[in-house]
């Protein structure tokens, strides 16, 4: 097997990982078998170099699977200011709240027939929906225990490969060089989920594995801008390291939307990037920020107003169609239609954005 270097800075918290390992390993009551395919001694397209373990080794953070949900209305266990990862599929929407991700990295789920996993990782702020279904199989997707650029990198489970999360790209194994199809997620606080998607269902904290949820396990991580765990090949100081941004790439361009740029009142931004016109929405005190194409399915280029208040629109087109944080028309003339999401949008902490996407624009600078 290939050897993954580690910095010495990095040697005391490998050790508190470690024992942190040992507690997510024995506080499991269904582990999760290893996956016999570990294809780490294979080719990397990323430095191998670069790829550090990050403690409790492949599945000793355990993916879900078939996870339990209940109803919005129902749920006691959320804060009103706790972020949550949503996803619609037709009419179903569901929640992911980080409080729960914070402990297992990767939701597989299934709605319908549209199989995906939300992946998430806690220590880059990045949550990322892939679609399962590669090359005609469905697979699944575990926690490997590795990093590059502090970014998690799943394993899928079919072939062993790894994949990273935010360069959108399996580094080793036999897929080494497939690009997951993403799906989109939206990512507001629980108070404005509640609000806008009322008949959604949440992933309970009910998982089989005995977890602190609500306790974030990495101390003051999200808050300490000075506080990496582990090394990064690119450090942008633009802004401050653990600044929440949209980050939106097309056609190899790419910008950074801070979540403060929009206002505390619903916000739209017409922009353009790689070719496309783009419509931003977003709101700063409901912590939620998402883009779309201008061009609709028919190739109308259109213009967009902020919806205010707490309802389940956020913005609406200049042929009066209302739509909602996911881009479905609520009524009016494009009533049921979706606005076209764009395949790499989504939202993370700055340094992570800047390391995988070196010289990006920043949005108002």
């Amino acid at each position: 097997m290939g050897k993954l270097k580690m910095n010495k800075t990095n040697l005391i918290f490998t050790f508190l990982l470690f024992l942190f390992s040992i507690y997510v390993i024995t506080g499991c009551s269904n582990d999760v078998t290893n996956s016999s395919n570990e294809n780490n001694d294979g080719v990397w397209l990323i430095p191998e170099a670069e790829v550090f373990g990050g403690g409790p080794g492949r599945d000793g953070i355990p993916a879900l699977f078939e996870p339990q949900f209940t109803s919005a209305s129902s749920v006691n266990f959320l804060a009103p200011i706790d972020l949550v990862v949503g996803i619609r599929v037709g009419n179903t929407v569901r929640g992911y709240p980080h409080i729960v991700l914070d402990w297992h990295e990767i939701a597989n789920d299934q709605i319908d027939q549209s199989f995906y996993s939300v992946t998430y990782c806690p220590l880059t702020g990045s949550a990322i929906g892939w679609n399962r279904k590669i090359d005609g199989s469905v697979t699944t997707f575990g926690v490997s225990g590795l990093l590059y650029n502090t970014n998690l990198l799943p394993y899928d489970r079919e072939t062993g490969s790894n994949w990273s999360q935010m360069e959108l790209l399996c580094v080793n194994g036999s897929r080494a060089g497939k690009i997951p199809e993403t799906v989109p997620l939206i990512e507001t606080t629980w108070e404005s989920f509640k609000q806008m998607f009322p008949d959604s269902k949440i992933i309970t904290t009910a998982t089989g594995f005995s977890r602190s949820y609500g306790t974030y396990p990495y101390d003051d991580y999200k808050t300490n801008n000075d506080k990496l765990l582990f090394p990064i090949n690119n450090k942008d100081s633009r802004l401050s390291a653990k600044t929440r941004v949209l980050g939106v790439k097309i056609n190899q361009q790419s910008k950074a939307y801070r979540i403060s740029s929009f206002t505390s009142t619903t916000t739209v931004i017409h922009d353009s990037l790689g070719g496309e016109q783009i419509v931003l929405v977003g709101n700063s005190s409901r912590n939620f920020a998402t883009a779309f194409k201008r061009t609709a399915s028919d190739g109308t280029l259109l213009t967009f107003t902020p919806v205010t208040g707490i309802g389940t629109a956020v913005l609406r087109d200049s042929d009066g169609t209302n739509y909602d944080l996911f881009g479905y028309g609520l009524d009016g003339p494009r009533q049921g239609q979706r606005l076209i999401s764009l395949e790499e949008s989504y939202i993370a902490y700055w340094f992570a954005w800047g390391t995988f996407h070196v010289g990006t624009e920043i949005y108002g600078m």
